[in-house]
């Protein structure tokens, strides 16, 4: 099993949900709504705080994803900030989103759904769950361990 469905597998059961918003109380992270520019939600530890930023223009789904995807980065890249490095340096981020990516369709989308529609294509499940077809991808490939 992978690192990151394991992770996931581990805080659903333990926190009795998957969603990113209890998860994110229970953790003792504090959820911040603001008018972001250029970015959909990033993630900030600061003072010994966890801190995640939202949009606030997001629509309510949309900020289930970000939430999660920022939970991903929480909880699998502490030490790095990749909003820094993305816009200040000339590192690859592109792992540490893809990692995110696959963290937060890990959490949102449960295997039972997928049990549920043993023959679906992904563009049906994409369909069923409302998420793009290259995250769901994520769902079934192994490159993120």
């Amino acid at each position: 099993m992978e690192k990151i469905k394991k992770r996931v597998t581990r805080l659903v059961k333990f926190y009795h949900t998957r969603n990113p918003f209890e998860l994110a109380t229970g953790l003792n992270v504090l959820v911040v709504e603001y008018p972001l520019d250029g970015v959909r939600g990033f993630y900030h530890y600061f003072q010994r705080n966890n801190i995640i930023y939202l949009d606030e223009r997001l629509t309510d789904r949309e900020k289930v994803f970000v939430c999660a995807h920022e939970l991903g980065h929480m909880l699998l890249h502490k030490t790095s900030n990749a909003l820094f490095m993305d816009s200040r340096t000339h590192l690859k981020t592109q792992k540490y989103e893809i990692e995110a990516n696959k963290f937060a369709i890990e959490l949102l989308i449960a295997d039972d759904l997928l049990k549920e529609h043993p023959n679906a294509t992904l563009e049906q499940l994409a369909r069923i769950t409302g998420y793009h077809e290259k995250l769901l991808e994520l769902k079934f490939s192994d490159k993120s361990k």
